[in-house]
């Protein structure tokens, strides 16, 4: 199993616009494409998730993740906000890079552990987060993945 398999290019976003944790977390659920309804019930858990602990990992990225009946299957998206947002990462840094893991409560794969694990396993290589801030296209974030080989 590899990251690149479960990322598709419209489930990037190398420029998000908002200035918030809530606002950040809304559009990267929108990167998912799924109705309103199912974007508000899924804002309302990765909150609760959120409360629970921040998933600002440090080094400039957060892996927000949770289970939902909204989806089918294991989805990912990944966004990027150049200036950073406040997200009470561990570091107490803004974060730049987002990793949105949301999985169905029951998976038969059992793929959301494992992808929630390589994720934070390639956060933490010494040159991701300056090569996460320098990529031109959701293509080259998919590169880096390939070439990381996670």
């Amino acid at each position: 199993m590899e990251l690149r398999e479960f990322f598709t290019e419209d489930g990037i976003n190398l420029d998000l616009k908002g200035e918030t944790k809530d606002e950040i977390l809304k559009e990267l659920i929108a990167l998912l494409g799924l109705d309103d309804k199912s974007e508000g019930i899924l804002y309302k858990m990765l909150k609760r998730r959120e409360n629970l602990g921040s998933t600002g990992i440090g080094k400039g990225i957060a892996i927000p993740h949770c289970r939902s009946l909204v989806v089918n299957r294991l989805r990912v998206a990944f966004g990027r906000k150049p200036a950073g947002v406040e997200f009470k990462a561990i570091d107490d840094q803004p974060v730049h890079n987002f990793f949105l893991i949301i999985a169905p409560p029951l998976e038969v794969s059992n793929q959301y552990l494992p992808v929630l694990g390589k994720i934070a396993q390639f956060s933490k290589e010494a040159d991701v987060a300056s090569r996460l801030e320098k990529l031109h296209s959701p293509n080259e974030f998919l590169g880096l993945l390939q070439e990381k080989g996670v």
